[in-house]
């Protein structure tokens, strides 16, 4: 048997080049039992060709996901009838130490996905598993607990990404995230792209834009058949959450970006991209959609160290004022009852984050929170369908931190396909207040094609916003560690996704200190 890669040697910091990743895809070998059977009839193909993952992980156990899909791309090509799966977690990679085992059901109605939570492990250590179907095995995955509750533990070191386009570029940039052998990885939407297939792109989307379960399941099934993708989820436990484009671009709430399309229309589309999204991501239970509604914004503590607070920016907000795009402050952007949280998960979000217990408050979510002005000179223009959009949900949080004295507040971002690294002050009306928060906007895995390092309006968009300490527009993820002593952020990007091989570099660093909201040069 194939060492995993995980005992490969591989440093930490070392890169991994194309030919390198793929040998370490293929080291996570499927692992046959001795006792296998024949193949199962419904089996055309291997069962597990979309991998494993695990997510959202507790003190005691984490959620371990496969997918039953011996075609894929054709719906699965599974027949209706449902299946049992056996699982195995290990303390050890060879399934000798602590070894635990159950089944489940594969149902067609959730596609044939497994969803187990795990639990009754130890606190703070890294756990293996995998999948055993009708003589069949799955990949093995590695995943971890958090540490216990109230306790600080070691450095925690995890990375966020987002965006990741299958047409415009490769996932390069997950190669080089496997090196860094981080404890977790957060997604902050984007995970698949809605629209049809179009010419001249680096590799293709099939068939037209998405509207039909059978359709979102086949875009996922293309997106996970990527095996950069594939190794990152099998290496460390996922904290996902949405954009919009996992249902429709710049959708709000029930309100589609096309004038055409009812609020009926919309949310029976919502209700198959929520159904689809939870078959794919390896989410709780509790996340599990009820028609056009899934439950996403939830908290998960990394003991004492860390509370990260999950946020869904899309399914609740309000339609984006002034027409969206970017425009200057119009009266809508400015009504206390537009809202991108709504009322129930601001207050949710209000009394979680000021609840004592942890060192960092960390809202993982989606578009940008600072107000950065895109225009240059006396001219202003926000982006309505940011935070910007919804003026006094922004200036509510941001009050919220200072009133409350939210212990260390840190925001993560995704959406907008280029890095950030930003102050969030409360300078609302020409007043100077000190910032409150730090913002860390991390750009795409592959959305937008190769990027640049210094995009032409570089010097004009600092001068205008002097709380964004750092802007650039290449592709990449964003590696962070934290530990009671300090926060790092390190800005990791590629030079280009339109074909193979890109090394990566570390483009910016910066340092947070405990109970300074401010950003310094690391």
């Amino acid at each position: 048997m194939n060492s995993p890669w995980w005992r490969s040697g591989t440093t930490r910091r070392g890169f991994i080049s194309l030919a390198g990743a793929a040998a370490a895809t293929a080291a996570i070998t499927p692992i046959r039992s001795l006792a296998a059977q024949p193949r199962h009839p419904a089996f055309r193909d291997d069962p597990f060709q979309l991998g494993v993952a695990s997510g959202d992980p507790a003190p005691d156990g984490f959620v371990i996901w496969t997918r039953l899909a011996p075609s894929p791309l054709d719906g699965g090509g599974m027949a209706g009838e449902s299946l049992e799966v056996r699982w195995e977690v290990a303390e050890d990679e060879r399934f000798r130490q602590g070894l635990r085992r159950g089944t489940t059901i594969a149902s067609s109605y959730w596609g044939h996905s497994v969803h187990v939570e795990v639990a009754g492990l130890k606190p703070d250590r890294w756990y293996w598993y995998r999948f055993f179907s009708c003589g069949e095995a799955s990949p093995v995955g590695r995943s971890r607990t958090a540490p216990a509750p109230g306790t600080a533990g070691r450095a925690l070191r995890f990375a966020f990404a987002s965006c990741q386009h299958y047409e415009t570029g490769l996932y390069t940039a997950y190669q080089h995230m496997l090196a860094d052998d981080v404890d977790l990885v957060i997604h902050l939407g984007d995970y698949i792209y809605e629209g049809r297939g179009l010419k001249d792109r680096v590799r293709m989307h099939r068939g037209p834009e998405i509207n039909t379960l059978e359709q979102y399941r086949n875009r996922y099934a293309l997106y996970k058949s990527d095996p950069a993708l594939q190794a990152m989820h099998a290496a460390a436990p996922w904290i996902v959450t949405w954009d919009d484009h996992e249902v429709d671009n710049n959708y709000a709430g029930a309100i589609s970006e096309e004038p055409t399309v009812t609020k009926v229309e919309l949310l029976r589309r919502r209700a198959l991209a929520y159904h689809a999204y939870y078959e794919h991501m390896p989410l709780r239970r509790a996340q599990r959609p009820a028609g056009p509604a899934l439950q996403l914004y939830r908290q998960l503590d990394w003991g004492g160290l860390a509370r990260f607070l999950v946020l869904d920016t899309r399914q609740h907000r309000t339609d984006q004022p002034c027409g969206d795009g970017n425009k200057p402050p119009c009266p809508d952007s400015l009504k206390s009852d537009a809202t991108i949280l709504g009322r129930r998960q601001r207050d949710w979000l209000f009394r979680r984050s000021a609840a004592p217990g942890a060192h960092w408050n960390v809202l993982a979510q989606q578009v940008m929170m600072a107000r950065v002005d895109r225009k240059s000179g006396p001219e202003e223009g926000f982006s309505m369908d940011q935070w910007p959009g919804y003026e006094a949900d922004r200036r509510r949080v941001l009050n919220h931190f200072h009133d409350a004295k939210v212990r260390n507040p840190v925001v993560l971002t995704g959406d907008i396909h280029t890095n950030w690294a930003n102050e969030l002050d409360r300078t609302f009306e020409g007043s100077d207040l000190p910032p409150v928060g730090v913002e860390f906007v991390g750009t795409s895995i592959s959305s937008g094609g190769d990027g640049t390092e210094k995009p032409t309006y570089l010097n004009s968009l600092l001068s205008e916003n002097p709380f964004v300490k750092f802007h650039n527009a290449e592709r990449g993820y964003v590696l962070c560690n934290a530990s009671e002593e300090r926060w790092d952020t390190e800005y990791r990007t590629v030079e280009y996704v339109t074909r193979p091989g890109s090394p990566a570099r570390t483009r910016a660093k910066f340092v947070v200190e405990p109970g300074q909201a401010r950003l310094q040069v690391g």
